[in-house]
């Protein structure tokens, strides 16, 4: 079955909200149920995002759920719970460090669950973490993600500037560490709305992104667990 023809069997169940994002090979769609009225996220990808179908048999407080993830002949389709939150880049920059700390906590925890299925999330940024209605913490957007392959270097960049590490630009092969180095630069966005080489957090909060945002991954926060136990 090809996407559209999927996507159209959908139309049955469900009405188009709005087109969230139609950029860089991915097509995010909000659907609401014709007699449910609930809604839930449609998104569209050219090529398959392996992430997906090691996600749809997990689940974890920090990551939206994946109702199904459906491989098709010119691409691969997701649905995916819709969270009614805002996001973390509404408020970049007017954290204080408690409130900065609680967020990045549940970033770290969705992280790890993610290192522990071997996926790289390459993509950590503000506007990828949402903020719950009951205050819980969600990390979206896995379009970029990878699983290692013990290759040389990236060769394709994804991710975000200024937050992609420089392995990410191809220096060599990017790994759990990538995602260190971008939780890093967020923690510094959140509490001083700016990137950590233009302005460094304060106290504490500045030795943790120093150490984050190291060029050498090996001097860096080995994992999520141990940055967690640093904060």
């Amino acid at each position: 079955m090809k996407c559209e023809a999927y996507l159209q069997s959908l139309w049955e169940q469900y009405r188009l909200i709005s087109v969230l994002s139609n950029k860089n090979g991915a097509r995010v769609m909000r659907l609401r149920h014709k007699t449910l009225e609930k809604d839930l996220i449609a998104k569209q990808y050219h090529t398959p995002v392996p992430a997906y179908e090691w996600l749809k048999t997990c689940s974890h407080e920090n990551l939206p759920e994946v109702l199904d993830s459906i491989l098709c002949q010119d691409g691969h389709i997701v649905l995916e719970e819709y969270i009614d939150g805002i996001s973390v880049a509404d408020v970049a920059g007017r954290y204080t460090y408690e409130g900065a700390k609680k967020v990045v906590m549940g970033v770290c925890k969705a992280v790890q669950s993610l290192h522990n299925l071997k996926i790289i999330h390459r993509d950590i940024k503000p506007e990828n973490i949402l903020i719950a209605p009951d205050g819980t913490v969600k990390l979206i957007d896995l379009n970029a993600s990878r699983i290692p392959t013990g290759k040389s270097k990236d060769t394709v960049m994804l991710g975000t500037i200024g937050y992609a590490s420089p392995e990410q630009l191809g220096v060599c092969e990017s790994d759990e560490r990538s995602d260190i180095y971008a939780i890093g630069v967020l923690l510094n966005v959140m509490l001083t709305g700016q990137h950590p080489s233009k302005v460094l957090a304060k106290g504490r909060a500045g030795k943790i992104v120093q150490k984050c945002t190291s060029i050498d991954p090996d001097s860096r926060y080995a994992s999520a667990t141990e940055l967690m136990q640093s904060l």
